[in-house]
């Protein structure tokens, strides 16, 4: 079939290029009915163009769909040639002044904090960086997509609304012109032609509905193919999807994942391609696939002509939204085509098709008309009206299309509503002419249809589908908020009764959930099913705002606020009336006082959290007061006729409600009601939740006689027994054996003067208290940050937020707290000012219980650091509004005093009753309360008043006469000096002193001087017993101290005694230690310090003690004892790659022998230095494997290292490790004969050597192989761990299977301990000095003992083979030129293979000899790669002219050298140059040479080389034992050195490198960076949004990651990006760590802003970013939008990692720290 067409293809292209444009668009000029011939034109052409096969042809299709279809629309509608005509329209066009750019997925957008009108306000990068708004406090998001940049716009911004681009456009605008004057009359009536025809054409043929027949485009001759068309829905997975495809329609997976991301992002995509049967086949596989679990996916069959159509359509869409963009005019006539009402009158115009038929189109047919509608629609001012219009009527019909469709609401066209209802004219406009508020609230009440009898709101179980259908219904939520966003300034009749209609649906919509999920305690047994309890409380948080938006509203016009108060109480009327039936009345009598109520237990009802209606009314309550209301119009208002009981019934039984949680008697009834409390008291739902029931109880008591309020409470606490009956507290306690009632007793008590305290002291909100809303937030501030100093962003959390998502933070945090900036790591913080402590208050509202005991905590402990009592008294508080100015009565009422006197009589008599401290701690606080208030009456006393607050007098009156209890002044005197007090003595100290100062102050204004009172004497005597009693205190401490420190030194002394023997031992030791150190410095020896050669400094032997870390058993390194070892991790390192592409071809080949200095990859050794013994580890290590043998079966989860590679963790410090280093001594002292005299120079040890390896070969060749091993020193264990370690490091440097035989083993554990030492050497030149690194010693000594343990002859061969490389001979050729060998390696691998020769040598040099002069070969080696490759520009800054010695002489070389090399060499004069090069170049190589043999011979570097000064050359030259002027090497072994230079520099390589046809490195090499990151984090993301992903065709990628490596941007994280490695299929990233860093990678996720490690494939974490917003902290996955910048010391302190190779292990500590980790799937990323 595909072949067929295949051939057919060709044919019908050049038909279709004869088609000419010109001559078309002529005609069509011509005829009479244009939408016949364009019609007869599309339905040839069209599927002639489009849908030619299996698979489409973007590119081919778009070419020919421009030259032959839009291409003569364009002629007709320019009457020219659309190449001059659009330019000349372009230039007519005054350029809009709306930017308007549409959004992709993923772009940053900003937003103005100060200047948006509200959140939705956001400007595109571009506008943001030309505005004003960059310097103001901004927040910057990615976009989900579909929005669009509002700059121009004047309703969305406050100032600033034009940038400098769009700016100009705006200087002579004249209002409202039509923009059709810049088109002549013929080009608009041509382009209605062509727009109507186009549009209509694209509209009928997406909304059409039969498979196989076409609107009007039937065609002459009918092909018979057909698609099956899958159709993307947000119910099934890719997998299933997929796995699906695979079935259906046999590809391959790779085949069937490129449908699903297709489908995905367009929405759908064909699967098969042929006749009717066997596409319809494929269709029914599908749906028997996907219908088990859900409704199967949505596949059609359609005719190929169809689908034809259909792209060209969108095509069409797209190219009509790109014409308007030529012109306004175009613009204009476009939008009227759209809006033109059609023959079927109401909802018969083009946009409305569109808009209706929305949820029955694919994603990408939306996006193409949303785009549309985005460009012409929303950018014409005009039409921008009319299209509002259209939408609210179709309000309906569009949110219940919505809410069947299951496409996100981003792909909805209901999401169109933020951009129509936030601009506050059109919503505005849309509330008064279309009702709007009304039908979004009656919209939404549809929607709920389950009512309980009673009309309440019922939901069903919280399944996920219910979840899902009821996050749609509340974007109807949303859309009500964006409406009432922007509030009125003046109010029109017509607004204010929509308004009020609108008000009127929202009651009802409250009245339906006043009462709902109501619960009853359960008794005796526990709940079985937990009830729903979410839905509600999600109800709630959503509207929360909506309700504070209509306060706010209500509270700028005087008549509406009076009439929605009105109303308001009605609705609670009419709840209440169903409520209180059956409810018997009964009489409350106390102190003489009696007042009716209703009998009603919380503990035994029904009682309901949710209480919109009443909470409202509260909040209207307070905008009476602030606004004033109140007092003006108080005949308006229908304040007598409240009933005060009914008001606070239904809050107070919620607040008893939670009490009774807290008091364990709801225990019963699981974890739901636990929530409800929760969230009741949250920060999201409490400003209308909790908060209003508070202000509830307010309005209740300031308009009844708080002793009948008291008395309900007590009531309704369950309390009036204990408090009304005298004595019935004691009976109570004594007849009450069981603990658990009388502990819930106290915490009722408890909770009820908490409430008290609330009521009388939370007068912060404006309405209630005379202050304003930064005294509010101020106080909310103060309070979080008396529990512990906070960042910004926890603040932000505990602080409610307004609808602009702000919480007026910014404007008071300077007022009351200091800012501290971060460290390293951790996050800046906030610290409260000290002055502010004075307005704690213990009792704050807000506080959870464990914030009010750190709160409680902190500020004691403040107070004792300060030398300050540690009673934390009420603060002063502001006075009431007039409205609740009576509610301070209630703290002088008859039941107050009775309240607090039996409490503190208990407390008297504390033995006979059960109370408790905190009921008193409270009760003190409510005494102050009432002195503090009594004062400040008494302070702000004018003339006239008379005080009516006599607290004072009535807590010093005793009790009346039957029972004659004492004045509660003269119990808190008794209580003062209770033993079982200490806590509360400072408190009650400071009542009594405020109690004396309120006394003088009555006394001064009654003006009769009075003696001091008694109370005064009283509390001075009591204070100095005070003082005596804690100085004898002290003293006992004192004394107790002395006698304890005595024991203790006696003690040790005995210690000492016992074990004389040991003492003297570790002092000796610590001497000897200290003498060494003493050598070090030139003050005391002058015998200077050399590593090798014969002056080698002589070394005492040290004998090494270590301790096991598994059995604490202390052991010496010897050669012949049980080996101990070191736990270690070896890696593959590209740290210190200079080219990263290059890989291994085939590792089983691969000789490993030189190192390119290109180091593109190495194998790093890292330890972490614990020791242990080696069967110790070996006991550890099986056992950690046969746990994971057992874990696999139980339940496959990774542990974060992965055991079947030999992985475990440090049993000490838990580093991830995977093998062992055993300890060894100085491997050279064993094999050396330290007998340096008549050592020959270098010339006859080469010859010597030469002569050695010809008789090796000899030997060789007649095959008697080399006599067994020289005696092996090391104990069995030891060879044995050299065996294993050295396999280890074989088996991950090389990614084979471990094979201990090979002869590449030796050669890859010098390599790992050359590389270990130059990466040590790279990061840090003075430190690695003074690293005491047992890691790099052992590391080094197990490379020179390791040939003890591999065949002699491999070595052997190895070291010909490397000497050759540079003293060449006859055996060896084809060894890699000077040019490509790292020197370094190649020094390390010759010193510790030349053991292998030396056993056999009988001719007296030592070992130390040998070593010198392979230093000395190497070096000169190094010193003419450096020449050859050094670039030196000449510079004619040549230094002074008279010249040191070292410069000519390297000057001299360099002659030498340009003869050798014929010339090629380019020709240097100065010598300065080459000296300063050369030096620079080579002091890499000394200092890893320095260090590789300070930890080969032990001997310590002399002190100046620590410090990384000046002459450090000469320190490293001297230490080595090398001549200060390098060049004389060459002097003195000219002889040979000669023919060495010749023989390197006629290698054909260093010829092609001079005549600069290769590439060599050159010296000194820069070491690895990390890539440089910007400063500004909105330019990643800005790169990121342009990034798209590389294999699926142009789709911009949805999680943009950066390798920070090497810059690279992958698409991580998606189906589109996997590829397979070693048989699994991996992420981009996983796969990127392969290429660029041997399977370690850092990452940074763009759109997370957060930084990834990845280790393998199945390691990972995440780690904090390198950039911080100006309050110093991180914002990983960018939600708070602050502005973020790069930290410098964070990103070095990543690099850091990176360098020392601790990735691996920041992950394992990462993984062992966070369980979560462990199962993600790192190898996906």
């Amino acid at each position: 079939m595909a072949a067929e067409l295949e051939a057919e293809v060709p044919a019908f292209d050049r038909s279709l290029l004869e088609c000419s444009a010109e001559e078309l668009a002529a005609k069509w000029l011509q005829t009479n009915d244009l939408q016949k011939e364009v019609y007869q034109h599309l339905a040839y052409y069209v599927p002639k163009i489009y849908c030619r096969g299996p698979n489409p042809a973007p590119q081919r299709e778009d070419l020919l769909a421009q030259q032959v279809l839009l291409g003569p629309m364009e002629w007709y509608l320019c009457g020219e040639d659309p190449a001059f005509g659009f330019p000349k329209l372009e230039q007519a066009n005054k350029p809009s002044h709306l930017c308007g750019r549409v959004f992709k997925v993923g772009e940053p957008t900003y937003s103005c904090r100060d200047c948006a009108v509200d959140p939705t306000c956001v400007l595109c990068m571009e506008c943001f960086l030309g505005s004003i708004h960059k310097e103001h406090r901004y927040r910057m998001t990615t976009s989900g997509g579909g929005g669009f940049c509002d700059c121009g716009d004047t309703e969305a911004w406050k100032e600033g609304p034009y940038c400098k681009k769009h700016e100009i456009n705006t200087s002579e605008t004249e209002e409202e012109e039509d923009p059709l004057v810049h088109l002549s009359e013929d080009m608009v009536a041509r382009a209605y032609n062509i727009f109507a025809i186009t549009f209509k054409y694209a509209v009928d043929i997406l909304t059409w509905e039969k498979e196989n027949e076409l609107p009007g485009l039937e065609m002459t001759e009918k092909s018979d193919t057909y698609y099956c068309m899958l159709f993307n829905d947000e119910v099934h997975t890719y997998e299933q999807v997929i796995y699906t495809l695979q079935k259906a329609v046999n590809c391959t997976q790779k085949e069937a994942i490129g449908f699903a991301t297709t489908v995905d992002r367009d929405g759908r995509r064909s699967v098969r391609y042929g006749d009717f049967q066997y596409c319809e086949q494929a269709k029914s596989v599908i749906v028997r696939n996907t219908s088990r679990q859900t409704k199967p996916l949505k596949v059609q069959v359609m005719h190929s002509s169809i689908v034809a159509h259909q792209s060209f359509g969108l095509k069409l869409l797209t190219w009509l939204g790109s014409i308007i963009g030529y012109s306004d005019g175009l613009r204009r006539i476009l939008c009227q085509v759209g809006l033109q009402e059609g023959p079927d009158g109401e909802n018969s115009s083009l946009v409305d098709k569109l808009m209706l038929s929305d949820s029955k189109l694919w994603k990408g047919a939306r996006n193409v008309y949303h785009q549309l509608f985005m460009s012409s629609l929303l950018m014409d001012l005009k039409y921008k009206k009319l299209f509002a219009i259209r939408f609210a009527r179709n309000y309906r019909q569009l949110q219940r299309d919505y809410m069947e469709d299951d496409h996100e609401r981003a792909v909805s066209v209901a999401a169109l509503s933020v951009q129509l209802f936030t601009v506050p004219t059109l919503a505005r406009m849309l509330i008064t002419e279309e009702n709007l508020m009304t039908t979004i609230i009656k919209t939404f009440m549809d929607h709920l249809r389950h009512r309980d009898i009673q009309g309440r709101f019922q939901f069903e179980r919280y399944t996920a589908l219910q979840a899902f259908k009821f996050r749609r219904v509340q974007s109807l939520i949303l859309d009500l908020k964006y409406v009432l966003i922007s509030k009125p300034t003046e109010w029109s009749d017509d607004l204010r009764h929509k308004f009020l209609e609108g008000f009127d649906a929202f009651l009802e919509l409250l009245k339906c959930m006043q009462g709902m999920d109501p619960i009853t305690r359960q008794v005796g047994q526990h709940i079985e099913m937990e009830p729903e309890w979410e839905a509600a409380f999600t109800l709630q948080m959503k509207l929360t705002l909506v309700i504070s938006m209509m306060q706010d509203w209500c509270a700028l016009d005087e008549k509406v606020l009076i009439e929605a108060y009105k109303k308001c109480l009605a609705v609670l009327m009419q709840c209440h009336s169903g409520f209180t039936d059956g409810e018997q009345p009964i009489v409350l009598n106390m102190c003489g006082h009696s007042v009716e109520t209703i009998r009603y237990c919380v503990s035994q009802e029904k009682v309901s959290i949710h209480l919109p209606v009443s909470r409202l009314l509260a909040g209207l309550h307070v905008l009476l007061s602030k606004t004033e209301v109140a007092y003006k119009f108080p005949e308006l208002l229908p304040l007598s006729e409240l009933s005060p009981p009914m008001l606070i019934e239904h809050p107070l039984r919620c607040l008893v409600l939670c009490a009774q949680v807290h008091a364990g008697m709801w225990r019963r009834n699981g974890f739901s009601l636990v929530n409800q409390i929760y969230y009741y008291h949250n920060v999201k739902c409490r400003r209308e939740m909790f908060d209003k029931d508070i202000v509830m109880l307010q309005t209740g008591v300031s308009m009844m006689d708080p002793n009948h309020f008291l008395m309900i409470m007590l009531s309704r606490f369950e309390l009036y027994q204990i408090f009304s009956t005298p004595d019935y507290g004691k009976r109570f306690s004594t007849e009450n054996t069981n603990k658990d009632i009388v502990q819930q007793n106290n915490t009722l008590i408890e909770e009820m003067l908490y409430l008290i305290i609330m009521i009388v002291g939370e007068r912060f909100s404006p309405g209630i208290g005379q202050v304003n809303a930064t005294d509010e937030i101020k106080r909310e501030i103060i309070h979080q940050l008396s529990i512990r100093p906070m960042a910004h962003s926890e603040l932000v959390k505990a602080l409610p937020e307004d609808e602009n998502r702000e919480t007026g933070m910014e404007s008071v945090i300077e007022e009351v707290a200091c800012f501290k900036k971060p460290g390293l790591t951790g996050r800046g913080l906030y610290e409260l000012k000290p002055e502010c402590t004075r307005n704690f208050n213990l009792y704050f509202y807000h506080f959870s219980r464990a914030e009010q005991s750190k709160a409680e905590e902190a500020q004691r402990k403040l107070r004792k650091q300060n030398r300050e009592d540690t009673a934390l008294p009420p603060p002063a508080l502001p006075p009431f509004c007039p409205l609740f100015a009576s509610l301070v009565n209630i703290l002088q009422s008859d039941v107050m005093l009775c309240i607090m006197g039996t409490i503190l009589q208990w407390a008297v008599e504390h033995n006979g009753y059960a109370w408790s401290e905190s009921m008193l701690q409270r009760v003190l606080h409510l005494l102050g309360m009432a002195l503090q208030e009594e004062k400040q009456h008494l302070e702000n006393l004018s003339e006239e008043n008379v005080v009516t607050f006599t607290f004072t007098q009535k807590i010093s009156k005793p009790g009346d006469a039957p029972n004659n209890s004492p004045s509660i002044l003269a119990m808190l005197e008794t209580l003062q000096n209770a033993p079982h007090l200490e806590v509360h003595k400072d408190m009650i100290r400071w009542i009594l002193k405020t109690f004396n100062a309120i006394k003088k102050l009555r006394e001064s204004s009654s003006t009769s001087p009075v003696a001091e009172t008694e109370g005064n004497i009283m509390e001075e005597s009591s204070r100095d017993k005070d003082k005596a009693e804690r100085k004898r205190k002290a003293e006992i401490a004192r004394l107790r101290r002395e006698k304890i420190m005595a024991q203790m030194s006696e003690m040790q002394r005995h210690f000492i005694n016992e074990n004389k023997e040991l003492f003297q031992q570790t002092l000796e030791e610590l001497d000897t230690s200290a003498s060494g150190v003493h050598d070090n410095s030139p003050v005391t020896s002058d015998a200077k310090l050399t590593a090798l050669g014969p002056e080698q400094t002589r070394v005492a032997e040290h004998r090494q003690v270590v301790m096991c870390i598994l059995c604490q058993e202390e052991q010496e390194v010897k050669v012949d004892s049980r080996a101990m070892v070191l736990a270690a991790f070896i890696q593959r390192s590209t740290v210190l790659s200079k080219n990263r592409s290059k890989t291994i071809p085939d590792p089983e080949k691969y000789d490993p022998l030189f190192m390119h200095p290109d180091l593109s990859c190495g194998t790093h050794t890292g330890s972490c230095g614990h020791i242990m013994h080696a069967h110790c580890w070996q006991r550890y290590f099986d056992a950690v494997q046969a746990k994971e043998q057992r874990r696999q079966q139980r339940l496959r989860v990774h542990t974060s290292y992965d055991v079947e590679n030999g992985e475990f963790l440090c049993p000490l410090c838990e580093c991830l490790s995977n093998t062992v280093i055993p300890l060894l001594p100085p491997p050279r002292v064993l094999f050396n004969r330290l007998d340096f005299s008549g050592q020959p120079n270098l010339a006859h040890w080469i010859k010597t050597v030469c002569q050695q390896i010809k008789a090796l070969y000899l030997l060789r060749d007649e095959d008697c192989a080399s006599k067994s091993k020289e005696l092996n020193p090391y104990s069995e264990s030891i060879k044995e761990m050299l065996t294993t370690f050295g396999t280890a490091t074989y088996k991950v440097g090389l990614k084979v299977h471990p094979n201990e035989e090979d002869p590449r083993v030796p050669i890859m554990c010098w390599g790992s301990c050359a590389y270990t030492i130059q990466t040590i050497g790279k990061i840090v030149v003075s430190v690695a000095f003074s690293l005491k690194d047992d890691c790099l010693t052992s590391l080094t000594r197990f490379a020179a003992a390791h040939w003890t343990v591999s065949s002699l002859s491999a070595v052997q061969g190895h070291f010909c083979t490397l000497l050759a490389s540079l003293v060449p001979n006859e055996k060896n050729g084809n060894l890699p030129c000077i040019l490509d060998i790292d020197m370094f390696h190649l020094l390390v691998n010759l010193v510790l293979s030349f053991p292998a020769i030396h056993c056999q040598d009988f001719s007296g040099v030592s070992l130390g000899t040998g070593d010198l002069h392979l230093f000395h070969l190497v070096t000169m080696a190094h010193i003419i790669q450096i020449l050859l490759t050094s670039s030196t520009e000449e510079n004619g800054m040549d230094q002074e002219n008279t010249s040191s010695e070292e410069e000519v002489a390297v000057l001299t070389l360099y002659k030498f050298l340009c003869q050798c090399t014929g010339s090629a060499l380019k020709e240097i004069s100065s010598g300065w140059h080459l000296w300063k090069n050369l030096k620079a170049g080579i002091m890499p190589f000394l200092r890893c040479s320095a260090l590789f043999f300070h930890y080969l011979n032990g001997v310590p570097a002399p002190s100046e080389m620590e410090v990384s000064g000046t002459n450090q050359f000469e320190h490293l030259c001297s230490y080595l034992s090398l001549p200060n002027n390098l060049t004389c090497l060459f002097q003195e072994n000219s002889d040979i050195m000669n023919t060495l230079i010749e023989s390197w520099c006629s290698n054909n390589e260093v010829k092609r490198y001079l005549e600069g046809k290769r590439h060599a490195i050159s010296y000194a090499r820069e070491s690895n960076k990390l890539i440089d990151l910007p400063d500004d984090y909105s330019c990643l993301i800005n790169q990121a949004s342009n990034f798209s992903c590389p294999k699926s065709g142009g789709d911009k990628s949805r999680a943009p990651t950066l390798c920070l490596v090497c810059g690279t941007m992958l698409c991580s994280q998606s189906y589109c990006c996997q590829t397979e490695l070693e048989g699994e299929d991996v992420g981009a990233c996983t796969a990127h760590t392969y290429t660029c860093g041997s399977g370690v990678g850092i990452f940074l996720r763009v759109r997370e802003c957060q930084v990834l490690f990845l280790a393998g494939k199945t390691k990972g974490c995440f780690y904090p970013p390198p950039y911080l917003d100006d309050y110093g902290e991180t914002d990983q996955g960018l939600r708070r939008g602050n502005p973020l910048h790069l930290c410098k010391e964070r990103f070095k302190k990543i690099q850091k990692l990176w360098q020392q190779h601790s990735i691996t292990e920041e992950i394992g500590h990462a993984q062992e720290a966070n369980q979560t980790l462990v199962g993600i799937d790192w190898q996906h990323l």
